[in-house]
């Protein structure tokens, strides 16, 4: 087994320097991109009201989403109108849509989804977010604060405050796609407008605002029932996750006590289909929130034991401290000179 691993690591190791060369042209075009943005060459939008954007520098998820609904939720509790705007990843629609409870969820594509059931807010999917972000305050021009969940790439939309979110891989081998992790140089791009950077793992591998992820103490069925976890300790249970990182949900179901009789992990965005359940009609399956907004939407979903965890997802407090006081001059009458789009 030890010898099964080196192989692989050695594997690995191989292809990432195979790839140096093409991460290297990679951060060139990047670089590129910025620069041309910078000096207007290419043209970034400004709109009148404070725009947060949640992002990664890292591909895959590493808790954006989530990110995004504390956001919301936060700012609710200040009795601000929050908006909220995506590209909607996945969606089968291509025109520019709000995000309603009538709105199938191959169209809007299941985090705006999410968000929306999450916090009520006015959630608009664009392929640009500059016209996600004209749709949404045309509709409501009372919109004091949008949140852009993902899209520190996307210069096209000037932002005010821009955080990078970041799981247990930090920035991996430091290296640029695809021989790394990388969408965009770091810590050079730490200097070139994040204002705040945010560790979901348990293991931060720098310095930033850390928060906590755990799952509830009950599930959820599509009529809304819970069921308390507890209750399920001890019954053979499916479950299932087409998230970027399967395995995080599974081990957090374990450590709530619960014996996985069969796991299934599938790409994230995955569309779920009848045949993705398995034939144990009987068995309890479980899900993430995510999944749910797609998997109970598919015909007959109620006569399978399907429950959904909800995530909790909790900043630690002097996030919240950080993000207010930069947010309190964009809200202010006074003019602000804050924002940016790429310094």
């Amino acid at each position: 087994m030890k010898q099964l691993l080196l192989n692989v690591w050695l594997a690995r190791g191989a292809a990432a320097y195979l790839l140096w060369p093409v991460a290297q042209l990679h951060g060139l075009l990047v670089r590129w991109r910025q620069t041309l943005y910078r000096r207007g060459i290419l043209t970034s939008e400004r709109f009148g009201v404070p725009i947060i954007v949640v992002g990664n520098v890292i591909a895959g998820g590493a808790g954006k989403t989530p990110l995004a609904i504390a956001l919301v939720k936060h700012l609710h509790a200040q009795r601000m109108q929050v908006g909220v705007v995506s590209r909607g990843y996945g969606r089968s629609a291509h025109h520019n849509l709000e995000v309603r409870p009538d709105t199938p969820v191959t169209q809007s594509g299941d985090e705006p989804a999410l968000i929306y059931r999450a916090t009520g807010a006015p959630v608009f999917v664009a392929k640009r977010r500059t016209e996600a972000v004209r749709d949404l305050l045309a509709a409501y021009p009372a919109t004091a604060v949008v949140v852009c969940d993902d899209g520190l790439q996307h210069y096209a939309l000037q932002r005010d405050i821009e955080i990078a979110v970041f799981d247990d891989r930090g920035v991996g081998n430091g290296w640029l796609l695809p021989a790394g992790l990388l969408r965009e140089p770091w810590p050079e791009r730490l200097d070139q407008g994040i204002d705040l950077v945010l560790h979901t793992g348990k293991n931060p591998a720098f310095e930033g605002f850390s928060s906590t992820r755990r799952l509830a103490e009950f599930a959820l069925g599509p009529d809304g029932i819970q069921v308390r976890l507890a209750d399920l300790r001890g019954q053979p249970i499916t479950a299932l996750a087409g998230i970027a990182n399967p395995g995080a949900f599974f081990d957090m179901l374990r450590a709530c006590g619960l014996t996985l009789d069969k796991t299934v992990a599938l790409p994230d965005h995955h569309i779920f289909k009848h045949e993705d359940l398995g034939d144990g009609v009987e068995q309890t399956l479980l899900c993430t929130e995510k999944d749910a907004v797609k998997l109970f939407a598919l015909p007959g979903i109620s006569a399978r034991k399907v429950l959904a965890v909800p995530l909790e997802f909790s900043p630690e407090p002097a996030f919240f401290y950080a993000l207010d006081a930069l947010l309190a001059p964009l809200l202010s009458p006074l003019p602000s000179k804050h924002g940016h789009q790429i310094t």
